[in-house]
This record gives C-alpha cells, structure tokens and sequence, in this order.
C-alpha cells in the first residue's frame, strides 16, 4: 500500500487534525505544502484537488478527497488499529457532535477571531482588533461550556479514555486558542476541558505536527 500524500499547509488546524490522524495511527504519508493564502494563491492545479480552493486534501492510490471530516474517517476506516472513533453507538454519535460543534461555532470565535487577532496581528504589522476579540468573546464561551457539558466526566478525552477524531478535530484549534489570554482564562475555569487539554497536548502525534506558528 503507498503512502498518503496531504495537502496543506503545516500551520493550517484542519491540516493538522488530518496529520494527528494518520499519527495516531502510525501511517507513514507525506505533506505537499500548499499555501493558499500566499500571495499569487494556491498552485493552479490545486483547483483539481479541492474546487473551493481550501486545505486539506488528500491522494491515495488514485483516490482523492478533501474535506477534514471525510479525510480523518477514512484514515480511521482504512487504517483499522487502533481505532479512532468509539464503538457505542452514543459515544460514537457524542464525537461526529462534538466535531460538528468544532466547526460551526468553534473555529471562527476561537481560531480567526481572538487568536489571530491577539496572538497574531503583530506578526503582520498591525494592532489587534479589540472589537473583534471583544465580540467574539460570548461565541467562545458558549463553545467551552457546550464542550465542558459534552466532555466526558471521568475519561482523559472528550468521549472517554480513549482518543478520539473529536479530539484530534478540536486539539489544533485549542493550540492556537490557548496561546491568547483571553483562550487560557476561558480554559482554566472549565475542569474537564482542562484535563482533557492537558492529556492532549502531551501526546506525541502533537509533538510530531507542531505548528510553525506555535
């Protein structure tokens, strides 16, 4: 069987949920960095790869895919140990939430709004939009406590003791969120949030995926 080949950007969270997976499961694969906020965008024949022009995307033996979501289960599904989703079916049914939550109301308060804004506008030579960070406060509060009520109450991770695509999906996110002040406040008044971040940035699928932005 070859190698998957991911394309993305190393500083990208989607990337990098992707890569903890294919970490997780000890796949060797290769990264083909693609840049897609770069100047001049991304290579035109990404466009064949993903049409809405955005990271990651996948290649394996012919098959290609983008999306995260469908990337991480098929990793899963065809790499089978160990497995990366819980076997009840309400756990199971708990992480595919939880991943959802992630994306809709998680990544744009979190990620492009109060990291971005505090941690990385001086990077681009401006100050950071306290509007911005101010407005999307209330957004990042719901998030956290919907995830500290979903958490598992006794487990390390977010579906119970065993990692899984939930918390590959959210880790890279909460990375990036955790290095604001505002992020790390939010994080330490939240118990099972903050034993389940604790576990998970010390897991060497973490350390192998750093992101150069970290």
């Amino acid at each position: 069987m070859t190698e998957p080949i991911l394309f993305g950007a190393s500083y990208s969270v989607y990337v990098r949920a992707a890569r903890l997976a294919l970490e997780e499961k000890r796949v060797p694969y290769r990264l083909v960095e693609v840049d897609i906020f770069a100047p001049e965008g991304p290579p035109p024949d990404y466009l064949q790869r993903h049409p809405f022009k955005r990271i990651p995307a996948l290649e394996h033996e012919g098959f290609r895919l983008y999306e995260t979501g469908a990337i991480t289960r098929y990793i899963d599904e065809l790499f089978p140990e160990p497995p990366l989703m819980p076997a009840a079916p309400c756990a199971r049914a708990r992480a595919n939430q939880i991943m959802s939550i992630i994306d809709n109301y998680g990544y744009v308060p979190l990620v492009r709004d109060i990291f971005v804004e505090r941690v990385r506008s001086s990077a681009h030579g401006r100050s950071a939009d306290e509007a911005k960070i101010a407005a999307a406060m209330p957004l990042a509060e719901t998030c956290l406590c919907a995830l500290e009520e979903l958490a598992d109450a006794e487990g390390s991770y977010l579906t119970g003791s065993e990692v899984s695509l939930a918390d590959l999906h959210a880790a890279p996110m909460f990375a990036y969120f955790s290095m604001a002040k505002e992020g790390a406040a939010l994080l330490s008044a939240r118990p099972r949030i903050t034993r389940w971040w604790q576990a998970m940035r010390g897991r060497p699928s973490m350390m192998a995926t750093r992101s150069p932005l970290e």
